[in-house]
């Protein structure tokens, strides 16, 4: 007479060695989709380059709706600019606003540009400087300089030279050569106190930075 058979499902069990084949299986399947999305946002980034518009929405179109940053600032930018589709700014302030919900740096200058000039939204500077500072957090360098000016202006913000002149330093610092000569001219009409201060402020700033520097035009930073 055969003896009982039990199927163990403690840790040592069968059970659980099948729980984690399948967990390796996911993960394995995880990561070839990965590399599926990378390559076909790789695809569609570099026929964006080129100007092949069509197959730079084909590609990147599904993976914006699937939550990738990237491909939603390449859709918006081409709605933005009318780039292989009809100019939509409420399209283009749509996938703007998902990627830049996701941090991405020149996603968050682009709607502080298009609060700034009224394009698919009421002009609203507050609503502009606000994303110029997301974008400059983060190193885009255009964004700082746009920070800068509108922040020495009062535009938006409270008017603040010191911080002002910081941020067209620190631009210029990262590579921005119009920020360098509008620092320099700023520079010009503050105390000597007050520069001291702002040249402090700039230097803390980029002793905390722990980003990289981030153009405008560069889709995949």
């Amino acid at each position: 007479m055969g003896g009982l058979r039990f199927m163990a499902t403690d840790s040592t069990g069968g059970n659980v060695m099948r729980d984690l084949f399948r967990l390796i299986l996911a993960a394995l399947f995880l990561f070839s989709s990965s590399a599926a999305s990378a390559a076909d946002l790789e695809k569609g980034l570099a026929a964006y380059d080129e100007g092949n518009y069509e197959t730079a929405l084909g590609e990147c179109l599904p993976l914006a709706k699937a939550g990738d940053a990237t491909a939603q600032f390449c859709v918006g930018r081409m709605y933005a600019n009318g780039f292989g589709v009809m100019m939509d700014d409420a399209k283009a302030l749509s996938w703007y606003g998902l990627a830049a919900a996701a941090g991405h740096a020149e996603s968050q200058f682009n709607l502080g540009v298009m609060h700034a000039n009224g394009w698919g939204v009421p002009m609203n500077d507050t609503e502009a400087a606000g994303y110029y500072r997301q974008a400059a957090e983060q190193g885009f360098v255009q964004a700082m300089s746009s920070l800068a000016y509108v922040t020495y202006r009062g535009i938006g913000v409270a008017e603040d030279v010191a911080e002002g002149y910081m941020w067209y330093d620190v631009a210029a610092k990262l590579g921005d050569y119009a920020a360098e000569q509008k620092r320099d001219d700023l520079a010009s009409k503050m105390s000597h106190d007050d520069l001291l201060s702002a040249q402090t402020l700039a230097l803390k700033w980029l002793e905390g930075f722990e980003g990289k520097a981030l153009h405008a035009g560069r889709i995949n930073q």
